[in-house]
């Protein structure tokens, strides 16, 4: 279970309505393309919208460029984990560090569009989390072929319905975004999570391009047998999963 703590006070994201977070581990030949594309996007967002771009150990120049790039823009912000932690792990961290009423993520290698966050906020009225559905992927066929096996699999095992887990375009309401019991490996596992606290989810198509720098940082092994494993992990979580709502209280 990963051990960092929520963040208990409220930062400048609270300013926003809407945060974008970006977990970021080795990829310096993206930083430049993805500044410009966040860059163009926020003043066509729906809502007033920050970035938080998470650095997870990065070893690369990928750190000293997104200071750069936070210098630049007023609305960008970072967090430097102090090691590699994994996916879930900087989702966690963006998570327990974002005050706005959403919180959406994307990945740093380009191959989704921010601009189709637009395409995905307006569903946040009526659902606690929407996910996007790579349509026509620009993967490999051993790579689309791997994550149809595992998203097969993950429906199987969760009950969530939802074709393309995988897509690294998501947004949510962040008070739901905070309750998630973050482990390594259930970031695959966000919509099935957010059904456990009786959220409504929902699935829009958005694009999807090939990768032109930097590194996949998935493999065989995070990719199919991890997953697997990992899926009886959420079956042991759902049958002990706590829901409580408050009827009164006097805290107030």
């Amino acid at each position: 279970m990963l051990s960092a703590c929520m963040e208990t006070y409220e930062n400048r994201t609270g300013n926003y309505l809407f945060t974008i977070i970006v977990p970021v581990y080795n990829e310096e030949e993206n930083i430049g393309r993805l500044e410009d594309k966040l860059r163009n996007f926020l003043p066509q967002s729906l809502y007033k919208t920050a970035v938080l771009i998470v650095n997870d150990g990065s070893t690369d120049e990928s750190g000293n460029r997104i200071r750069e790039v936070c210098e630049r823009n007023s609305d960008f912000f970072y967090l430097n984990l102090q090691e590699n932690g994994g996916l879930s792990a900087a989702l966690k961290a963006g998570f327990d560090h974002c005050f706005s009423e959403y919180t959406g993520y994307m990945d740093a290698d380009m191959q989704t569009d921010a601009e189709d966050f637009n395409l995905l906020l307006p569903h946040l009225t009526t659902h606690a989390f929407v996910t996007g559905i790579r349509a026509d992927r620009k993967d490999s066929f051993f790579k689309n072929l791997q994550s149809k096996i595992a998203n097969g699999y993950r429906r199987m095992m969760t009950g969530d319905g939802v074709a393309d887990t995988g897509c690294p375009l998501k947004v949510m309401q962040t008070k739901y975004a905070k309750r998630i019991p973050m482990f390594n490996g259930m970031h695959r596992f966000l919509p099935a999570l957010i059904l456990l606290q009786d959220g409504h989810i929902c699935q829009v198509p958005v694009r999807h391009y090939p990768r032109l720098a930097g590194k996949s940082k998935y493999h065989l092994w995070n990719r199919l047998t991890g997953p697997f494993i990992d899926c009886f992990a959420y079956r042991w979580m759902k049958k002990r999963y706590i829901n409580y709502q408050i009827s009164s209280s006097n805290l107030d």
